[in-house]
């Protein structure tokens, strides 16, 4: 796992139709102002890219990324119709985890992982994050469908970091993901999923 990604974060978008090219000029304008507030400042922040379309089907865009110092934390996409050119839509996004580390300019690995950063393989620590959030949300390990990718994602976790028990970095998932909306399932019962399909 590169620093920089995890399988599963906090997204931060902006997706809606535009009429003009001046309202997505405002909506760039205002991602600015968000950034500004949040103590990036104007000096450090570029914008890259190529005006040059791309085309997917009858889809045609263009993107553009935001880099604060030497780190993209983000990007804005302009689409539109290749038969409708006049139907436009602005995609604007970043991940949280990724703004905070541009941000605090924390080790990626410390910062995501906390005191579990050198506990186990980074692919592990981002399994057991992974897997806390799907589980926790009651998608449970199947042959296919959204279960499979729980079970693929389990699949991914170190044997030996699942037969020395994964409770604790449950518990520090669970806590960094029911900061953005309950869980329905309880941590001590997403450790034991993740044992049980880990130790198969």
């Amino acid at each position: 796992m590169a620093e920089g990604f995890l399988t599963s974060f906090v997204n931060v978008s902006r997706v809606q139709p535009i009429k003009d090219l001046d309202e997505y000029g405002a909506i760039l304008d205002g991602w600015l102002t968000v950034l500004s507030r949040l103590g990036f400042r104007a000096r450090h922040l570029s914008i890259y890219g190529t005006l040059t379309p791309w085309r997917r089907n009858v889809v045609e865009g263009l993107t553009l990324r935001f880099r604060h110092l030497d780190l993209t934390i983000g990007d804005i996409v302009l689409l539109w119709n290749t038969d409708h050119p006049d139907r436009l839509a602005v995609d604007l996004g970043t991940g949280l985890e990724r703004l905070a580390w541009a941000r605090t300019r924390k080790r990626w690995y410390d910062l995501v992982y906390g005191r579990f950063a050198q506990s186990a393989p980074p692919t592990t620590l981002d399994a057991i994050r992974t897997a806390t959030l799907l589980l926790g949300h009651g998608i449970t390990p199947a042959a296919r469908g959204a279960g499979g990718i729980t079970r693929r994602v389990i699949g991914t976790i170190a044997p030996e970091a699942a037969s020395l028990g994964v409770s604790a970095m449950v518990r520090e998932a669970f806590g960094y993901w029911t900061l953005f909306g309950e869980l329905r399932v309880p941590w001590p019962a997403v450790a034991c999923l993740i044992e049980e399909e880990a130790l198969r």
